[in-house]
């Protein structure tokens, strides 16, 4: 599960500070607590995820996680891009401002919103043995320019994520097919099998997210698995030019994988 795809959705699922404990318990997982940097949102106790959860609680307008790589930014706002491409994942949110109205701007129902738009990179520091790792993660924080029209154009829609995994798929297993990697990788009949079956999520993404999102959220990640599986050797059957070739095919099945665990993440008000 990447850290940004578990942020996003839980920063959308949390509409009460009751309810923000528990998420950010659950982004955090066997991490140390994760701390911000950089811009840090005003109004929190402490620079820390959980604070962001409480504070931004039932405020998220929009929100997306994407995955970005080398020559590939998918619509990450410039002051972020160095940063999640390095990390190749960042997370896009849009909130409304705890801030008073505008002079002569009436308050109430009627008062237009004032949004914020944010950007959050993580960066993960392992420690600890091969046996017992442990991860420090910081997410560094800027504010960015309404990004979400961008992004629904670089991401797509479910749709069109449904289509490419299915495309991707079968183009990642001809490929895991004909390096033989059962051959040539001990371990690799033992991953190809688990990657077969199915990933129960529930236990990590909130309730509210529906069975669809779901399905593809699995999904792509199952196939990033399988693609840095293939990826990992070319095989001794093949010569340079087909491993050139299927490298290049299996780095666009990446591209589509990334692009529809992003579509899966992706909360924007249908008017932006």
């Amino acid at each position: 599960m990447p850290r940004s795809a578990s942020l996003a959705l839980w920063l959308w699922a949390v509409s009460s500070t009751e309810e923000a404990a528990a998420a950010a318990r659950t982004v955090v997982d066997d991490d140390e607590p994760h701390q911000l940097a950089g811009d840090v949102p005003p109004g929190l106790d402490t620079p820390t995820v959980g604070s962001l959860f409480s504070a931004w609680a039932g405020r998220v307008r929009s929100v997306a996680a994407v995955f970005p790589g080398p020559g590939d930014a998918m619509g990450v706002p410039a002051p972020v891009s160095a940063r999640a491409v390095d990390a190749e994942e960042c997370v896009l949110v849009t909130v409304v401002a705890d801030a008073p109205p505008a002079p002569l701007v009436p308050a109430g129902p009627d008062a237009p919103e004032v949004l914020e738009h944010w950007a959050f990179a993580p960066e993960v520091e392992r420690f600890g043995s091969d046996l017992e790792p442990g991860h420090l993660v910081t997410w560094h924080g800027v504010r960015v320019d309404p990004w979400e029209l961008r992004t629904v154009g670089a991401v797509g829609t479910l749709d069109d994520a449904q289509r490419q995994l299915r495309l991707g798929l079968r183009e990642a297993t001809e490929a895991l097919m004909e390096l033989d990697v059962s051959r040539w990788r001990e371990d690799a009949a033992g991953i190809i099998a688990s990657l077969r079956e199915p990933v129960d999520l529930r236990s990590v993404l909130p309730r509210g997210v529906d069975a669809r999102r779901a399905e593809v959220f699995q999904s792509a990640a199952r196939l990033r698995a399988i693609v840095d599986l293939a990826t990992m050797d070319d095989g001794g059957a093949v010569n340079l030019w087909q491993a050139d070739q299927r490298s290049t095919a299996l780095r666009e099945v990446d591209r589509a994988a990334r692009r529809a665990m992003s579509a899966a993440t992706l909360h924007v008000p249908a008017d932006d």
